[in-house]
Order: C-alpha cells, then structure tokens, then sequence
C-alpha cells in the first residue's frame, strides 16, 4: 500500500468512527507533513483520494472538510465474480440495439459514451486544421504515411517523457483512433480461436473488436476502484493458453477504477514472465483529478511487451480519429497491419495535431478539462445519493467521467434502461460489459455532461423508476 493510500485509510476511519464529524476541518497539509514525517505532494493526493470517495471536500482559501451529507455515503461495489471460464463471444448484436439509444441529440446522455464536445477547443483545433490544409505539402501524402506523421510523432515522444516513459518515435504508430489501434494490436498477436485476458466488467469495444476476429475471452475479476484482480490474472496464465491481456488501467470504462502504481508494475511484471503481451487501452489517462498523472506503463516496460493505445478523443479531439499505438517490440507488425488495412491516417489532421501541441496551450486545456470533469463528477454524486434508493452502491473515480452503479439485487438494468429510454433518458446497463451479460443489476452514467436541470430531473426519474420496479 503507498502512504497516501494508507494517510487516507486512516482518515477515512477517523471519519467512520466519528472522531472527525461532519464539517470538522482537516489538519492543513503542513501540519499533516509534520505530523506524520511526509511530503506535501502524499498529503494531497491522500486528501484527493478521500475526496473522491465523497468523505470530505475541498473549500477555496480555506482547506479540507469532513463533507456534511443528507444521509450515509453510498458504499462501493464489490470485487466482481465472472463465472465461469472462457468463452465465445456473441454480444455485436446486442451492444448495437443499445447503442443507437444515445445518438438522439433529444434524449439526456447519461448513458453516452462520449463527453460534451463543448469541453474542447474545436474552434482553435479548426484554425490549426485549416493552415494544415492550407499549406500541405504534396510530398506529405507519401511521407506520411505509416508510421505516421514525424513530427507528430515525436510530440507524442516528448509526452511520454513527461511522464517517465522512454519512447522512441520510431515504435509509436498513427492509427485512426484508439479503435482502430486496439484492432491491429490484436490482430498482430493473435489468430482467430485464441484466448485473450479482459476484465470484468470490460469495456464493450473491445468485446466486439474480440468478437470480430473470432477471439475468445477469459473474464478476470476487477476491484472497483482499484482494477485487476492480480491473484485471479496469475492463475489464470497457469492454466490457459492466454495469447494477451487487453486491460484499462487507468479510469477503466465502465468502472472507472484505476489500478495503484505498485499493482501495475507488479501485473507487467507478471506478463513479463509469462511472455505475455498487454495491450492497454489508455484514453482516459489525462483526464485525472488529482495532481500528477497515473503511472505510465510503459515506463515500467522494460522488455517492450506493452502495446500502449491511446488517442485524442476522449482529452481533445473528439470527430478527428487520431490515435496511436507505442507498440514495443511489436512496432514493424503494427506498422504493416496498418498499412494492410487502412493504409493511412488523414494526413492534414496528422499535422494539425502535431502543430496544436506545439504552440496551443494543451496543458491549460486540460487543466480546465480536469477540474470540470471533478466538479461535474461530484454533482452526479450528489444527485444519485439523493435520488437513489437504500442499497445502491457506486464507485467513485479518481479521472475519467464515468460512474459505476451497483444497484439494489432485484434491480433490472435492462427493465430500467427501457423505461428510461420511455422518459427521454440513456443509460448504460451493466449486461453490454460483459461477454456473459453479468452485472445485470449494474448500470454506468456519464458525468461528462454538466448536470443541468434537465440532468438533475432525469437522475431524479431515474431514482423513482427504480424505486418502483423494486416495489413491484
């Protein structure tokens, strides 16, 4: 465990006891560094932690508070239990029907996968777009194709720098999206019939990518806040021929969870000896809350087996597709099945890109990006706790904006996502995070919408829906 989770542990129980009391003000971070014998920077991200899970919040120019609440903090689910072992996937059709619920610009989002595109700077990105295009050089369309854009490239290096990781430009390759990288990540690893490793509950896409090159799929349990079960991975690689692991680390789609710095040097470790790949789809690792970045999992890859997959979608660029793939050792194979499948990515919004990193102010906007993306976090909060009936449990994230919800055992999911649907309302029902269609009684809400008032009433009908069918 690091000090900060533990400072936070012993807080929480402070908290839990009584001792500290709602509206109770923390020791200030210099008095806690005293105290206890540590930095500043492990007192604020152990307050950041407790912040998240609700115990207490922060007020300006004036410190940390034990949070006053109506009624009891909802508690955290538990570690999943997939059951069973591997299994073939049959899920494209189903995640498709609920899928085209959120495209209706008419119904509140909640069940979206996608934040608010006026989170971003698209008007800026256009300007960079069209001097792209503008001045493109016609040579441009031969030089940059796979593995992509050189200088973009080489932005995408110095990124991975900031946070500790060496890589090179020469193994990250430009796809059209994280999907697509996630695509020819699997495919240059392994063959239809294979078995590959995912969490429980996973995010849908990757099932279908899965399912689509006729993969099947071993289910490892997942901690809700903390990730990957490394216990059940480990046994796992002992008795099935496991060719990848296709994990979310960091704000894992649909939990949120993100897996601790020691947990994930250990996993790659693990893979490591086992000589197994991982594929990590990582869209989300810029939207954190706290003050530094989760641990890059490619600075603790020493032998090159992670394909790291990322994109601008989800942090800037939503609608420009640009993604990409620090591939390892396994560079050249993505570079070819790139070229075999797509050939390239558009080569204008290659530069575009490139040239807004350079001179277009990425770090304000995400800084900006963050801090609405906590405070729209805890307004969703805010309004389950209360709207939501006894019994449902959620788990809070640390980045990201999604909510995981585990609701009471007689709730239907798939019940409620229709009657909701009835009301002008998405959600997302647990069962299209699953192979098997678990967690029927769990559901994920996007807080990257700002939860107006049309926000706040569908939580509210949300909460009377399901009090209801619990009647029934």
């Amino acid at each position: 465990m690091t000090l900060y989770h533990d400072l936070a542990d012993k807080t929480a129980a402070l908290i839990a006891d009584g001792v500290l009391r709602p509206g109770d003000r923390l020791p200030s971070v210099r008095q806690t560094c005293r105290t206890h014998g540590i930095a500043p920077v492990t007192v604020t991200q152990a307050y950041h932690l407790l912040e998240s899970r609700g115990l207490i919040e922060a007020r300006p120019k004036s410190g940390y508070f034990v949070r006053a609440r109506l009624g009891q903090s909802l508690p955290e689910p538990e570690m999943t239990r997939p059951v069973g072992h591997s299994t073939e996937l049959e899920v494209s059709d189903f995640i498709f029907e609920i899928l085209d619920s959120v495209k209706d610009l008419a119904v509140v989002p909640l069940g979206s996968s996608f934040p608010s595109p006026w989170l971003f700077p698209l008007d800026k990105l256009g300007r960079f777009l069209a001097a792209a295009a503008r001045h493109l050089d016609p040579l441009a369309t031969v030089t940059d194709l796979p593995p992509g854009n050189d200088e973009l490239r080489r932005q995408l290096s110095l990124r991975y720098l900031a946070h500790g990781a060496n890589v090179s430009p020469q193994e990250i390759v430009i796809t059209s999206g994280a999907m697509e990288g996630l695509n020819l990540c699997l495919q240059a690893v392994t063959r239809p019939g294979d078995l590959i490793a995912i969490e429980s509950p996973t995010f849908y896409a990757g099932l279908q990518a899965s399912e689509r090159l006729g993969l099947k799929v071993i289910e490892i349990p997942t901690h809700p806040r903390e990730g990957i079960n490394l216990m059940a991975l480990e046994d796992a690689l002992r008795h099935h021929p496991i060719k990848a692991c296709l994990f979310m680390l960091n704000f894992a789609n649909p939990t949120g969870s993100l897996v601790p710095d020691a947990r994930r040097r250990a996993l790659v470790e693990l893979l490591d000896r086992h000589d197994v790949p991982l594929i990590e789809d990582d869209v989300y690792a810029e939207l954190h809350f706290g003050p530094q970045a989760p641990l890059c999992s490619k600075a603790v890859d020493p032998n090159g087996r992670v394909m790291h997959v990322s994109s601008f979608s989800k942090c800037l660029a939503p609608g420009y597709r640009i993604g990409w793939v620090a591939a390892g050792r396994y560079a050249g194979l993505i570079q070819r099945q790139k070229l075999s499948t797509s050939l390239a990515t558009t080569v204008p919004v290659q530069i575009a890109m490139a040239d807004y990193l350079k001179q277009g102010g990425y770090e304000n906007h995400l800084r900006h990006l963050r801090r609405t993306l906590a405070d729209q976090e805890a307004a969703l909060v805010a309004a389950v706790e209360a709207h939501f009936p006894e019994g449902t449990r959620l788990a809070r994230p640390l980045g990201g904006y999604f909510l995981w919800l585990e609701l009471p055992r007689k709730a239907n999911a798939l019940l409620l996502h229709r009657q909701a649907l009835a009301h002008g309302i998405s959600i997302a029902p647990g069962p299209i995070f699953s192979a098997k269609r678990e967690f029927g009684n769990c559901i994920r809400l996007n807080f990257g919408h700002p939860l107006e008032t049309r926000q706040q009433e569908a939580v509210a009908t949300l909460g009377r829906l399901l009090a209801a069918q619990l009647q029934a």
